[in-house]
């Protein structure tokens, strides 16, 4: 019995760590603009125009593949559907090194979405949620965050050692893509032999459970959508998330109001986008699980204090403060929202969502939850644009606050359903 249960310990843990692995990988493609900007300027012919037309593109995409997701992760195992995604994104990749014209790369980008938010994403926010029992749903997601970051700052310095080595011209961006293609290829294998198969029925009773799988199918789609709880827990992550796009402002904003020296500029990048998602993940996840034991009411403390922390920023005179007064206060602002971005899925548990549409929550999850960042950044960059220096600022983190005191009562209401679905049992 002990050797049954280790067994199937080993086989959980070995599953979280390739989805972790892919989930840490698949992105670079899509997103490799934040390593190599200029360089896909240089020697790819593209404009400003041309990467941001093909960033927002990919984005609508991703918005509506999330919602797209819902017909097909129910149905495929994730055996097949991480395994494909993950090689969809080497094939892309391939591809994109050719250094295509831009209609051809506009397209691969739309694939990358396809791949990564449609396929990969909700299945494995579905793969990860029955890996983990009620109890450890934080913890699960949080070491996830914690992964993904640890796999996203070894890839991508890797790919900046490899631009770096071929002297960093054409070749070396060439080089840098095919990288960024062959290791979502190889995890891609390892995923297809390590990763089990969705539970089958026993073969005696496999006509039958063919019938009410093909039935469970057609009511999937219709239960997600009716489920009010989805939909709480949806918008919970779409406040969190709109607060998060806010956070991509604290460089410039720290370069206006505390002149930050060029060489502080890198390193707090690194702490700020990679150092904080290492850390907030685990923090948010064991404190969820161990101390309050809800993913919901640990949202909704990090909400008011996001909200109190950004209101008093916004109205410091910041021409008085020193820089790193500047840089902690923003940091810990960061550290609270990478902590909530970590479990922010984690009270789909918490609310009972049926395990067996696990994969249909995820998807409407995502496509609510995430689509701020399809109109978010636009929004605060027009802010900026309209009123120059610190009022611009002020106005955004103001906003931000708000998303954050909505977010918080929102919460609250949702512990309340909790509460008292727990009376009525």
């Amino acid at each position: 019995m002990a050797e049954k249960k280790k067994a199937r310990l080993d086989k959980k843990w070995i599953s979280f760590g390739t989805l972790m692995l892919g989930a840490g990988t698949i992105y670079k493609l899509g997103f490799m603009k934040d390593a190599f900007y200029v360089p896909m300027q240089e020697f790819m012919g593209l404009s400003h125009t041309q990467i941001g037309v093909a960033m927002s593109v990919a984005g609508w995409i991703s918005t509506f593949g999330f919602l797209a997701a819902i017909l097909v992760v129910d149905r495929i195992s994730k055996k097949i559907m991480i395994p494909f995604s993950l090689l969809g994104i080497c094939v892309s990749g391939l591809f994109l090194s050719t250094f295509p014209s831009y209609p051809v790369f506009l397209l691969i980008y739309c694939l990358l979405a396809v791949f990564a938010d449609m396929l990969y994403w909700p299945t494995m926010l579905k793969t990860v949620r029955l890996l983990g029992n009620e109890n450890e749903q934080g913890r699960m997601f949080g070491i996830l965050e914690a992964g993904r970051g640890l796999m996203d700052t070894i890839v991508a310095f890797c790919a900046l050692g490899i631009f770096s080595a071929f002297g960093s011209n054409a070749a070396g961006l060439r080089a840098a893509i095919l990288f960024y293609s062959i290791v979502p290829g190889v995890i891609a294998i390892i995923a297809y032999f390590l990763l089990e198969p969705d539970q089958k029925a026993e073969p005696g009773e496999e006509a039958a459970a063919e019938e009410k799988k093909a039935k469970r199918d057609n009511s999937t789609v219709m239960c997600a959508l009716k489920n009010k709880n989805i939909w709480l827990v949806s918008f919970n992550v779409f406040f969190v998330y709109s607060v998060y796009c806010g956070i991509t402002y604290f460089i410039p904003f720290l370069e206006e109001a505390y002149a930050l020296p060029a060489a502080l500029v890198g390193a707090y990048g690194i702490i700020n986008q990679y150092g904080l998602k290492m850390l907030g993940g685990p923090i948010g996840g064991f404190i969820t699980d161990g101390v309050l034991h809800s993913a919901t009411r640990f949202l909704r403390i990090c909400f008011i204090i996001v909200a109190g922390v950004l209101v008093v920023f916004a109205c410091l005179p910041h021409g008085e403060l020193s820089v790193f007064a500047g840089m902690a206060i923003t940091l810990t602002i960061s550290a609270l929202v990478f902590s909530m971005r970590a479990i922010f899925f984690a009270p789909m548990d918490e609310v009972k969502v049926p395990r067996d549409i696990t994969g249909s929550a995820m998807s409407i999850g995502s496509f609510v939850g995430y689509l701020p960042g399809a109109f978010m950044y636009a929004v605060y960059g027009a802010i900026l644009d309209r009123f120059e220096g610190l009022q611009g600022y002020r106005i955004v983190f103001i906003i931000m606050s708000a998303f954050a005191v909505v977010g918080f009562f929102l919460s609250a209401y949702i512990l309340r359903r909790i509460r008292l679905q727990k009376e009525d049992l």
